[in-house]
C-alpha cells in the first residue's frame, strides 16, 4: 500500500486543517519544546478501503519527520474481513496507534506515540476531521460515484 500526503492533494485544506500541537518545557511527554505537526498521509491504492491514517510527525526543530504513526479507526472486525486475517497483533496493529515498523522513526517517536494517544485520540474535532480527509482523498483517488457517501458519513 503506498501512502501519499494528503497536502499534495488538498494543499489548502492541509494547509488550514493539519494539526501541531506545542509543547513546552517540563511538559509531561518527555520532548524537546517545539511544535508538532501531524500531516496526514492516505493509501493512495485506487480501490483501498483501508480507513487507516499514516501521521508523519515533524517537529519545528529538525526537518526531517520524527515519527510515522498508523492508526485505523474502525472497529476490529472490519479489518479481520478487510485483512481476511485474525492475528490478533496484526488487527492490533492495524487499529493502533502504533509506531509503523516499516518508517524510520526518532529517538523521540515513542514519546510522541504518547502525545498522540493522551492528545489527539481525545480530541473528537480532530479524529472526525481525519475521517473526512480520508473521505475526500479516496474520492478523488477513486474517481467514483458513490464515495460521497463516506465523505458524508465522516462529518
Amino acid at each position: 500500500m503506498p501512502y501519499s500526503l494528503f497536502h499534495n492533494y488538498f494543499p489548502e485544506t492541509a494547509e488550514r486543517e493539519t494539526r501541531t500541537v506545542t509543547v513546552f518545557e517540563g511538559s509531561k511527554f518527555n520532548l524537546p519544546p517545539a511544535h508538532y505537526s501531524f500531516l496526514e498521509m492516505f493509501c493512495d491504492e485506487p480501490g483501498c478501503d483501508c480507513r487507516r491514517v499514516f501521521l508523519a510527525m515533524v517537529s519545528s526543530l529538525q526537518k526531517d519527520i520524527q515519527a510515522v504513526i498508523a492508526w485505523g479507526w474502525d472497529k476490529p472486525e472490519f479489518y479481520i474481513k478487510w485483512m481476511g486475517d485474525n492475528d490478533p497483533l496484526i488487527i492490533r496493529n492495524l487499529i493502533g496507534p502504533a509506531l509503523n515498523p516499516a518508517s524510520p522513526q526518532s529517538d523521540d517517536a515513542p514519546a510522541l506515540l504518547n502525545l498522540f494517544r493522551n492528545v489527539l485520540l481525545k480530541d473528537t474535532v480532530f479524529l472526525d476531521r481525519v475521517k473526512r480527509h480520508y473521505a475526500m482523498f479516496r474520492k478523488k483517488i477513486d474517481n467514483k460515484p458513490g464515495t460521497a457517501a463516506l465523505e458524508k458519513k465522516a462529518k
